[in-house]
């Protein structure tokens, strides 16, 4: 029997990735517990920009997972509020020269054989897309697929919305151990408040999930990729799609340590403009970069010369859960039985956060996944993997 203090799985991260883990194993019929150290989105999610991507993904596992996605939020935003802001507004990829174009147009050519729609746009008619775009590029990608939501409310209406009282969330409260019994399975967690108990155990906690896998023992080498966003005035909508740079898909697939920035720039329903990206390896250091707001101001008026004049309100950061081959840890860890991960996403988890779920809530029923999860497989990291 289920009380206060149990539940079939609790999930631990109330970002858009444990809320979307705890929608569809509510979905499943499943009772669901949800425990965060802080307030729901309070981590990743609420530092995120909202992006669903399938531009910037090479064909292969994490794109297969990218396009499910897609259907799913797709689903998604005819059920949940319209506060979560979908927006099918696509996005545009632009080459700054011949070299960058012609990589743009061989990426694009293997998404579409692996089910993605771009459409390549001569130089010519970027301005038909984008009116306020910079002269002088070489060509672009169009890819219509690509969305963005209001990250923050989305992970809260997943929550809201899987019904029948069968999810629970308690905020404030950090998950400080793992309870394992006979064989090292799971039977629930720890926290100041007390223990709760279950068969499993979703680790959903972000770029803190290295943190939570080591408390049974279990490396798992998520590592903190910091990243920061420059948020315009309220604007007329001057930006119409999600524009980037063609650069800014070499970034998200290098593991360097060091700055990296590459202008990617997209207005909001509210007005603000979003600016970013920037990547670095620099553990869970808050401080402001300078240089790093600089190097994304220069970018984004680069690629729009409008923005020259208008003035940035604030800054925000936070840290992309960064995995070395670059791919998320999805399902049971077998060394740990009951334990699941869903952690791991770098700067990709909330466009990611659906199928995650979905496949995570298979795992939990038995049911037959969707996609092949072996890629992501949580235990591919150990030695004797």
């Amino acid at each position: 029997m289920l009380t206060r203090k149990s539940a079939d799985v609790i999930v631990i991260g109330a970002g858009v990735i444990g809320a979307a883990c705890a929608h569809y194993a509510a979905r499943s019929g499943l009772r669901v517990l949800v425990l965060d150290r802080g307030p729901v989105a309070g981590g990743t999610t609420g530092a995120g920009e909202g992006n669903l991507l399938v531009s910037d993904k090479e064909p292969g596992p994490e794109l297969e997972l990218a396009l499910l996605s897609a259907q799913l939020w797709r689903e998604l935003a005819e059920e949940l509020p319209s506060g979560i802001e979908y927006e099918a507004k696509g996005g545009l990829v632009v080459a700054s020269g011949e070299k960058e174009m012609a990589a743009l147009r061989d990426l694009a050519a293997r998404q579409r054989a692996a089910g993605v729609t771009a459409d390549e746009v001569p130089a010519d008619r970027l301005h038909d897309l984008e009116p306020r775009l910079a002269i002088g590029l070489a060509g672009g990608c169009h890819y219509p697929q690509d969305a963005q939501v209001m990250p923050a409310l989305a992970a809260a209406h997943l929550l809201r919305a899987a019904g029948g009282g069968r999810v629970r969330v308690r905020l404030g409260e950090e998950v400080t151990g793992l309870l394992t019994g006979a064989g090292g399975a799971i039977r629930g967690v720890r926290t100041a408040a007390g223990e709760y108990h279950a068969p499993y155990v979703v680790n959903a906690a972000g770029a803190w999930g290295g943190e939570i896998a080591r408390r049974v023992e279990v490396d798992l080498p998520v590592r903190p990729r910091r990243g920061f966003i420059l948020v315009t005035e309220p604007l007329p909508r001057v930006v119409r799609h999600k524009v980037y740079a063609a650069g800014y898909v070499a970034d998200v697939a290098s593991g360097s340590a060091a700055l990296q920035s590459s202008a990617v720039v997209e207005g909001t329903p509210a007005g603000p403009v979003l600016i970013g990206a920037t990547r670095e390896r620099a553990g869970f250091d808050r401080t402001l970069s300078v240089e790093a707001l600089r190097r994304l101001a220069a970018r984004a008026t680069e690629l729009f010369p409008v923005l020259a004049g208008v003035r940035a309100m604030r800054t925000y950061v936070g840290f992309r859960p960064y995995l070395p081959d670059h791919l998320p840890a999805i399902g049971p860890d077998p060394r740990v039985p009951g334990l699941l991960h869903a952690c791991g996403h770098e700067g990709a988890g909330i466009g990611l956060a659906p199928a995650t779920g979905l496949v995570v809530a298979q795992a939990l029923t038995g049911g037959e996944p969707l996609l092949d999860i072996a890629p992501f497989r949580p235990e591919r990291f150990s030695p004797a993997a």
